[in-house]
């Protein structure tokens, strides 16, 4: 029975850990890096036509983003995750799969017009997303579910974002049962629409997040409402508009209620009518999946308003973007006006298009609501960045660059200890994960001189026991460094299918002998064939 980290390990994205026992093979995450990652990740310690089972702690992409690669290379098992969960990752992935296959058109476009640069083959396609969101297991908030035998699990709201769960895993093997808790990224408290962090109280072994492991909300929260129409007033009196680059699923829901709080309330005089425009398919799907699970995800704000008869997510003025001539248009109207896109860190998607067209106007104002990861665009712009380049062109930043901060769905530092502390009794290690390099040591050592915890910052690739309580192996880090090309198109195809082919030559030890004769003889004609 063992534990290894993969994915995350003093790095904020791509989260994936790894867990054996009684002969199964789990995956918990499976994400996306994004941005600038200084650590190599060990590779899979089996192949992925051999992992049985995925859990899935949320729909963020650093969490979920490479489960179509997944399948690619040969997964078949089920995903477990929450019903919200399950339902943004059927248009999160389906994203993914989309973007993969847009910038690689794009590249081969640009191939064709020039000899120095290479094509580039997708990552993974829409059959692949289809693929995997066919096997999404949806479960209840606090059900206990059997797995298999000696596998069982419960997702516990974390309140991080929709669906986000903390996941309990109780092993068995050799007669003998371990339970470890994954914290998933643990949400910030009174946040909009969405329930607070439950506590979970007992468990073996922990690995924890600690994004923001290292700093503190402020105390005084911020009046959001406020400050967001002292924006808009600022912005609309000098004619400009406010471009937000959001994530479409999570932030840009709480900024919609924010915004209907302005409304209603008229918050933003002289400009009391402003249009809203979210252009994002994904986020207008998104916020449907948020009304759709409301009963079960809901805080009790919200709820009041859904139980008075009121959308908390919708208003009058509020237009939806779907169609990519309808985001085009947006731009020719010269009303003052709210536009809200996808990506949030400004690294893809059509919020780079407003960019292009409002970061040289001095009376608008981009206006950032959520962390920007080191290497991003996003991050160049809020560290003041006098230039960017945007479609092969400079751009001239001369908008107003805004933050409203404290908005945040991580737990600070103080939240993260909180959460930690309702254990009725310390672990026997908590392992430190999804934070930058600086942040997991830090933390890790205020949780052991502090608080008294076993902590314990893993790089990729450690290897822990968890039944004899022992490492069986801990990693160095290994820095980042130029790839090889990696294998493309067709001819990645079929290595993946070869890998696919020799993980079921591995389940089939235990066969009847007959069985596997067949087998090996159907393989040997394929070879014959080819040969």
């Amino acid at each position: 029975m063992k534990l290894v980290f993969i994915g995350a390990a003093h790095e904020v994205t791509g989260s994936c850990h790894y867990l054996e026992a009684g002969g199964k093979h789990i995956l918990v995450d499976y994400g996306m890096e994004q941005g600038v990652n200084v650590f190599e990740n060990a590779p899979l310690p089996v192949e992925e036509a051999r992992i049985d089972y995925v859990f899935l702690t949320h729909a963020h992409v650093d969490h979920s983003g490479l489960l179509p690669l997944l399948y690619a290379k040969g997964f078949r098992g089920q995903v477990f995750t929450t019903d919200a969960t399950a339902d943004l990752c059927s248009i999160m992935l389906r994203d993914c799969a989309h973007i993969q296959m847009m910038e690689a058109e794009w590249k081969n476009r640009k191939a064709k017009r020039s000899s120095s640069v290479e094509g580039q083959e997708p990552l993974f396609n829409m059959e692949d997303a289809e693929g995997i969101i066919r096997r999404i297991v949806p479960c209840n908030y606090n059900e206990m579910i059997q797995v298999c035998e000696g596998v069982q699990i419960r997702f516990t709201d974390i309140g991080h974002l929709l669906g986000s769960a903390s996941i309990e895993v109780w092993l068995t093997e050799e007669g003998r049962t371990k339970k470890i808790v994954f914290s998933g990224d643990i949400g910030n408290k009174n946040q909009p629409l969405i329930r607070d962090p439950a506590p979970t109280e007992e468990a073996d072994y922990v690995v924890m997040e600690s994004t923001y492991g290292d700093r503190l909300h402020p105390k005084d929260r911020l009046d959001y409402v406020k400050e967001l129409a002292a924006v808009l007033k600022e912005t609309f009196d000098k004619g400009g508009n406010v471009v937000i680059p959001s994530f479409a699923v999570g932030r840009t829901q709480e900024i919609l209620y924010f915004l209907r709080k302005i409304k209603v309330g008229r918050l933003v005089e002289g400009h009391e009518n402003f249009p809203v425009y979210v252009d994002s398919p994904m986020a207008v799907e998104a916020t449907g999946i948020f009304q759709e699970n409301r009963r079960e995800c809901f805080d009790a704000e919200a709820m009041e308003l859904v139980n008075a008869g009121i959308n908390p997510i919708s208003f009058a003025g509020l237009k939806l973007s779907i169609t990519s001539d309808e985001s085009k248009e947006i731009n020719f109207n010269e009303t003052p006006k709210v536009i809200i896109s996808a990506s949030g860190m400004c690294d893809a998607g059509r919020i780079r298009h407003h960019l292009k067209h409002n970061l040289w106007r001095p009376e608008c104002t981009i206006l950032f609501v959520g962390y920007q990861s080191v290497g991003t665009l996003g991050r160049s712009l809020v560290e003041g960045a006098d230039e960017v380049r945007l479609f092969g062109e400079p751009i001239q930043v001369r908008a107003q660059i805004k933050q409203l901060r404290g908005l945040s769905g991580h737990a600070d530092k103080e939240g993260l200890i909180e959460w930690l502390s309702a254990f009725k009794e310390k672990p026997k290690k908590v392992f430190v994960v999804h934070g930058e390099d600086s942040v997991c040591v830090s933390f890790a050592e205020c949780l052991r001189v502090e608080h008294g915890q076993r902590a314990y910052a893993p790089y990729s690739g450690t290897v822990f026991n968890l039944l004899s309580n022992e490492f069986e192996y801990e990693a160095q880090p290994v820095m980042r460094k130029k790839k090889d090309k990696p294998a493309s198109g067709v001819y990645a195809r079929l290595l993946a299918a070869a890998q696919r082919l020799l993980a079921l030559v591995k389940k089939s030890d235990g066969l009847a002998n007959k069985d596997m004769a067949r087998f090996a003889d159907q393989i040997n004609s394929i070879c014959d064939k080819w040969e």
